[in-house]
């Protein structure tokens, strides 16, 4: 414990005065939310030889309100849009920099899975096991392509109103669902969406954070759109994709995502404070630094991590509650949340073997 003090009080010390502790404590939280999110309602069954996806948000739809909790994507891009709003060096090797920062990482799960997809072939894996499980692999790199295009056109984006995309994905999403437009257009929303709470960080960034009264309006004012478009818009009250459903909030996002989005990136202002102050004490904010030290490889493999577990226990020869058999019951819930902490485990693992990838030997925390 006191080697663990020690090493608290050295990454404190190396932290510079005037960072802004709040923004990677937001972070933090976000790549949490999307882990432990992805982990509750993405289920690998295995009913016979094949893996099939499934969600327990398609048996008991009556768990949407998980979803509000772990779907953050938006306060990755509000983070997102904070610290590239207070870029100071030079534009080119400014997009240099970060873009190594999203990429340099995807080599090693992109490398593993090549070989795992041609092992899974060679044993005999059909064709629909390879499918379920490369697409959960991928999964997490559309937001990498998406988060690094908006990086690059943030000069462009500067000034943006996050009220025009906001009104591009409603125009958007009028034509899709309101006048039997051809479904492609949802790609539109596949940018201007997260575009939203991008461009909302960029204004934070040059404003500041907006005081609890503007914090409280636009976390209730997103919670009541959200509200009334499940009510009487006809969107999905999930706020992740449910497979077998007719509309996913999230593929492609919808006005509804957006919204939810809004009261998110509310929270976070509420939150900005009371994180600042309990970052000041070096063993929380060392804990946080871990976590945003090693974020993309955690975000890259975290599916990894859980089809590994799944995979691997598939040789005990029995399909395990909450790992293998169908989410359609409490016990499903219970059963998985006891697998949790082998997912994390495995996830950890992963970590370790995988950060360098993502970091050079420096300990030095950035943002």
């Amino acid at each position: 414990m006191a080697s663990l003090r020690h090493l608290a009080h050295r990454i404190d010390t190396a932290t510079p005065p005037g960072r802004d502790r709040a923004i990677d404590g937001l972070r933090a939280l976000a790549i949490l939310g999307v882990v432990l999110g992805h982990w509750l309602v993405t289920a690998l069954v295995v009913p016979g030889h094949t893996v099939r996806a499934s969600s327990p948000l398609r048996a008991m739809p009556e768990l949407a309100p998980v979803s509000w909790v772990f779907q953050t994507l938006a306060v990755f891009f509000l983070v997102g849009g904070l610290v590239n709003g207070r870029r100071t060096r030079p534009y080119g090797a400014w997009l240099k920099r970060r873009l190594t920062r999203l990429f340099r990482p995807v080599g090693a799960p992109t490398a593993v899975w090549a070989l795992a997809v041609g092992a899974m072939f060679v044993a005999g894996a059909e064709l629909e096991t390879v499918r379920v499980l490369g697409k959960l692999a991928v999964s997490p790199l559309w937001f990498l392509l998406v988060f690094a295009l908006l990086t690059a056109a943030t000069p462009l984006v500067s000034r943006l109103h996050p009220g025009w995309p906001l009104a591009a994905v409603a125009c958007v999403d009028l034509l899709r669902y309101g006048l039997g437009g051809p479904s492609w257009l949802g790609e539109v929303n596949v940018v201007a969406a997260w575009l939203v709470p991008y461009c909302l960080g960029l204004t934070w960034a040059r404003r500041g954070l907006p005081g609890p009264a503007a914090g409280w309006a636009l976390t209730a004012g997103g919670a009541l759109a959200v509200a009334a478009l499940v009510a009487w818009g006809g969107y999905p009250a999930a706020m992740v994709g449910v497979p077998g459903a007719a509309v996913s909030n999230l593929d492609p996002p919808t006005l509804a995502a957006v919204a939810f989005g809004l009261a998110q990136c509310g929270a976070a202002a509420l939150l900005a404070g009371p994180l600042r102050r309990l970052l000041a004490g070096p063993v929380a904010w060392a804990a946080v630094a871990a976590v945003n030290l090693a974020a993309m490889t955690v975000f890259l493999w975290h599916q990894t991590a859980m089809i590994a577990v799944t995979v691997a226990a598939l040789h005990t020869g029995a399909r395990l509650p909450g790992l293998h058999t169908a989410p359609d019951g409490p016990g499903w819930i219970a059963a998985r949340l006891l697998w949790l902490p082998v997912f994390a485990a495995a996830l950890a693992l992963c970590c370790l073997l995988f950060r360098t990838y993502e970091r050079s030997s420096s300990r030095r925390v950035e943002t």
